[in-house]
């Protein structure tokens, strides 16, 4: 056989010789060899350049390394194409768990011709599916005759539970954003707004109306020394918790980053999941702090739930793997005396992901059930994007990447940026997103490129563009408007980069900013954004860029103004060893207010 099968070879050979040409007979003699393990090689290197992520039915192929490292195209964390859980509702107009709903709500935007706050949103339509309305707190009185306009005083929103403590089952009830065009929807999506809006208005109560930066006054806070595990352990695994990124690099300087030098000395390449370890420096210095428990008013638990969770996104863990680090702090908190005293309702937790991320529903694997535990109903909860329904969690701006050190730091930054040349009417920084129907982004792209020179300016994120912090801010600089639609959550970290910039942000959603930041962002939307209704621009309606150039320059320079010297300093996190005379930054707005709210509890 082998005499045999030489020969066949051979014969083979002569005529592949004769056919090839020689140089081309041995090149395929030689590939013809090529060893199985240099394809394995080949598709190891493939798939160390590509990440699968598996969520709920959908499968999210991540290719090339920038991708975690571009913070423009990876949100704040949320769970792509995720649905926006609405609390449950307890009306009679309920036919088999099935409410189409729409609401038409009041965000300010610029009248054109007297630069007068008119009312003109328009929110999109949704469908709500709704398992289980029985439990729900909430009542609901509407009116049966018609649409509810939602200024009636007649659309009545009444609770059970007092302080608003309103705790619902987000997994019962989920809100898709598609269009739904019905002569008989209203009521209850838009009384689930005000149920929002009245959540709002609680927080604003708790601001403090002191004018000092700092006030004690007997208040102390204490800052748990918890084991190590649930903080500095996970801040050490920073170089395995993407597979094409070193995380370390973010947590240099008390979790400011690198500095850069082309933009200023307060400027860092701060990553936008770097909240926990930002805010814990900074408390762990504040004027306040005290280290017996009995002197205080306020306790800080320095957990890191969202390097928690972040170690877990790229990996085939199962859900109770990845409950396993937050079950065990919840257990820790129960042996200590000030957390029974008053159930955890003088507790603060920082979290530096979005709150969904933190509210695992049972048909999906993404996130932790950290939010859905019963132990975590009472604490105060701050988050880059909050649950617009739940009272107790509180929206803190994204880290951006000025950390000022002092007021002169501040200033100066207001004086460059007030300064600045707008070369471009809008900007749009992001990428688009062709797998999301509902997204706006792809329409937004085409308005802007197809508009004259000079008018927009796309910065391409899904193609690197956005990889270096000063690229962004430069394009923010030198734009008048920045187009802020939302990603794969509403909220974005661009919105505070552009702001800080002193580029008007121009807003598609309000849970982008108008129903998170009430601690940070004034009531009236239109003394700092532009609003226009995502529905209009999907459905081609509306042409954003040209309706922006109808935008009077008196109406932007003041707009920009109100930004710079009233907005600014609140919306950034000095440095750990900040001292402001002047200006209260973001870290002493919310330190302050918390004081206020737990004083309050007697």
């Amino acid at each position: 056989m082998a005499l045999s099968l030489s020969k066949k070879r051979a014969k083979y050979s002569k005529r592949a010789a004769k056919e090839l040409g020689f140089f081309q007979f041995i090149l395929s003699k030689l590939l013809s060899r090529l060893p199985l393990t240099l394809l394995l090689l080949v598709l190891v290197f493939l798939w160390s350049s590509t990440t699968t992520i598996i969520s709920g039915h959908i499968v999210h192929v991540c290719v090339s390394s920038r991708k975690l490292n571009s913070l423009y195209c990876l949100s704040a964390g949320a769970q792509p194409n995720f649905d926006i859980p609405l609390p449950l509702i307890n009306a009679s107009s309920v036919d088999d768990h099935k409410l189409a709903v729409s609401i038409r709500g009041s965000v300010p935007s610029v009248d054109i011709k007297n630069n007068a706050t008119l009312v003109t949103q328009e929110i999109a339509s949704y469908v709500v599916q709704e398992n289980n309305i029985d439990d729900h707190k909430l009542k609901v009185s509407i009116r049966e005759n018609g649409p509810v306009d939602i200024n009636d005083d007649k659309v009545l929103v009444t609770k059970d539970i007092p302080g608003y403590n309103v705790q619902e089952n987000n997994k019962n009830l989920i809100v898709n954003n598609i269009v739904h065009n019905n002569n008989n929807t209203l009521s209850e999506f838009e009384s689930a707004v005000k149920v929002v809006e009245e959540h709002l208005q609680v927080h604003r109560s708790w601001r403090s109306n002191s004018s000092s930066l700092t006030t004690c006054d007997g208040r102390g806070v204490y800052v748990y020394d918890l084991p190590p595990k649930f903080n500095k352990d996970l801040v050490a695994q920073c170089s395995d918790m993407s597979p094409w990124l070193d995380f370390c690099q973010f947590f240099r300087n008390e979790a400011l980053g690198e500095p850069i030098p082309k933009l200023g000395k307060a400027w860092y390449n701060t990553h936008q999941y770097s909240l926990e370890p930002i805010f814990h420096s900074r408390v762990m210095k504040h004027p306040c702090r005290v280290y017996n428990e009995n002197e205080a008013k306020l306790f800080y638990v320095p957990f890191y739930g969202g390097l928690d969770i972040l170690r877990w996104h790229f990996k085939n863990a199962s859900p109770d793997v990845k409950d396993t680090l937050a079950l065990d702090l919840v257990e820790w908190l129960k042996l200590q005396k000030p957390w029974a005293l008053n159930s955890g309702k003088d507790h603060v937790f920082v979290l530096g992901k979005v709150s969904w991320d933190f509210r695992r529903r049972d048909d999906s694997p993404w996130g932790s059930t950290f939010l859905n535990l019963e132990e975590m109903q009472n604490p105060i909860k701050l988050l880059i994007e909050r649950q617009p329904w739940h009272v107790n969690d509180i929206g803190i701006p994204h880290p951006t990447y000025f950390h000022p050190h002092s007021d002169e730091d501040i200033i100066s930054w207001q004086f460059k940026i007030i300064q600045s040349s707008r070369n471009n009417l809008v900007s749009f920084a992001g990428g688009a997103r062709p797998d999301s129907p509902d997204s706006i982004r792809s329409v937004l792209i085409n308005q802007c490129t197809l508009a004259r020179t000079g008018t927009c300016k796309f910065q391409n994120c899904s193609s690197g563009g956005c990889d270096q912090p000063e690229s962004i801010i430069e394009l923010f600089l030198e734009s008048e408007f920045c187009l802020q639609p939302p990603g794969d959550s509403p909220t974005r970290k661009s919105v505070f980069d552009s702001l800080i910039s002193g580029c008007i942000p121009v807003f598609f959603d309000p849970f982008t900013a108008y129903y998170q930041y009430s601690w940070h962002l004034p009531e009236d939307h239109g003394k700092y954004s532009m609003f226009i209704d995502q529905e209009e621009v999907r459905k081609s309606k509306v042409n954003v860029v040209e309706w922006l150039m109808k935008i009077p320059k008196k109406a932007r320079d003041d707009m920009r103004r109100y930004i710079v010297y009233e907005l600014l300093p609140g919306l950034v996190y000095g440095d750990s060893s900040s001292d402001f005379e002047q200006f209260q930054d973001a870290f002493s707005i919310t330190t302050n207010n918390l004081l206020e709210k737990v004083t309050r509890l007697g």
